[in-house]
């Protein structure tokens, strides 16, 4: 297959996925890793797309950053089954932050009936999800409200910084990989979990299969910055010897 070919095949699953690791491409073009860094570079050159940590994303963040309803409608059995499981980690007394993810979505669902625990989201859908759950205390961060139906921005990032600590954080995120870490695609809700994490003693990444090896371009958190993946499908042997090494629990059922 000739450079241009390959380009071509690369932008075509770009366009078609949203973003693509250099890993998928070696093996779907047949082609050695350096090779597909090169035709990447390329790219990027062209102004075609933009390389990330392990991977690339189209120029324009819009393009790539799945809408509302195409995420609430993507890999929803999985989804919900990780949010079952995370439920179960949630006791009474707890003080949680709950992230803008279509998983914790569900996990509200999870959750309506448990009493006296406290929601911290910048999740509106979440928040209107707990909105008539009588023994659940609910806050808002507060800040602008995003084309995502969460609340981002300085204010939200101050407000938890300054004003809020959890037991437990429960987020997702665009993909994660060996190599970098947890990789997020939007810089404001990436603001919004950094915070979260900070503040919080136990920390638990939802990730259903589709998001290992998935990529973007900013750096969310290093793998031995949490202390519990939930998942659908069991990690990779390189993923999972990060697991072991940083001690990091794995469910998955």
């Amino acid at each position: 297959m000739f450079a241009l070919e390959r380009q071509k095949k690369i932008m075509a699953i770009l366009i078609s996925e949203g973003a693509v690791s250099v890993n998928r491409l070696s093996t779907e073009l047949s082609v050695t890793e350096e090779t597909v860094r090169r035709d990447l570079e390329k790219l990027e050159k062209q102004g075609s797309l933009k390389r990330t940590h392990g991977g690339a994303v189209p120029v324009d963040e819009n393009t790539y950053e799945a809408s509302l309803e195409k995420r609430k409608a993507t890999n929803i059995e999985a989804k919900q089954k990780i949010a079952k499981i995370a439920a179960r980690e949630i006791k009474e007394g707890d003080t949680i932050f709950l992230d803008a993810s279509t998983t914790t979505f569900f996990m509200a669902k999870e959750i309506k009936s448990m009493r006296n625990i406290t929601v911290i989201t910048n999740s509106l859908r979440v928040i209107v999800e707990l909105d008539a759950s009588e023994h659940i205390k609910v806050i808002s961060v507060g800040g602008v409200l995003s084309n995502n139906q969460s609340f981002v921005g300085t204010l939200a990032e101050n407000s938890i910084a300054e004003n809020y600590v959890a037991s437990k954080v429960f987020f997702s995120s665009k993909g994660i990989t060996a190599e970098v870490g947890i990789l997020e695609s939007n810089e404001q809700e990436c603001g919004i979990k950094k915070k979260m994490l900070k503040n919080s003693k136990h920390k638990y990444y939802l990730c259903d299969k589709s998001k290992m090896g998935g990529v973007g371009f900013v750096k969310l958190a290093q793998l031995d910055e949490i202390d519990c993946l939930i998942t659908d499908a069991q990690p990779d042997e390189d993923l999972k010897a990060k697991f072991e090494e940083f001690e990091v629990k794995v469910i998955c059922e």
